[in-house]
């Protein structure tokens, strides 16, 4: 009788393990899941948040130097580069260079290079041009391209 008794006891602790086995295993499986989904919402909005940030940062530099003669698109070494001018006579530069959105603030002609500024973001590709008062911005950051079309408030046909 002691036979029998002591196999029951072994097979119900030998369920009662297999049960927490496929709990656990489904609790894993869960988790793992969860933190796959996770991962990819998190790099997703990484993204989305760098390309929001370059736009805006863009469009609030400009907004604040939006004055007559206060900004133009001109070439800086090999990339076209933004140009805010103050009453002081510096300049800062806001240009695209070797995946970086950069700035750099200097006096118009401190021979400077690309290389001097300072990095911002990282950016696959920053374009400027400016036109009939009309600044264009095409940007391509975190994988995402943007395009920012600002008319300038003290352009030609609305100066203030």
């Amino acid at each position: 009788m002691r036979g029998r008794k002591g196999a029951r006891h072994q097979l119900d602790g030998l369920l009662a393990l297999l049960l927490f086995a496929v709990f656990a295993a489904c609790v894993l499986a869960v988790l793992l899941t969860g933190a796959s989904a996770y991962k990819r919402l998190t790099r997703r909005d990484q993204r989305a948040y760098d390309s929001r940030t370059c736009v805006q940062y863009i469009a609030t530099r400009v907004r604040q130097s939006d004055t007559v003669d206060g900004l133009e698109v001109a070439p800086f070494e090999d990339a076209q580069a933004l140009v805010l001018r103050e009453k002081s006579g510096f300049v800062t530069r806001v240009y695209w260079h070797d995946g970086w959105l950069m700035e750099l603030y200097s006096a118009p002609d401190a021979g400077l290079s690309p290389e001097d500024g300072t990095k911002l973001l990282e950016a696959e590709r920053v374009e400027f041009a400016l036109e009939d008062g009309l600044l264009t911005a095409d940007i391509l950051c975190g994988g995402r391209e943007s395009a920012l079309r600002l008319s300038l408030r003290s352009g030609k046909e609305g100066g203030r």
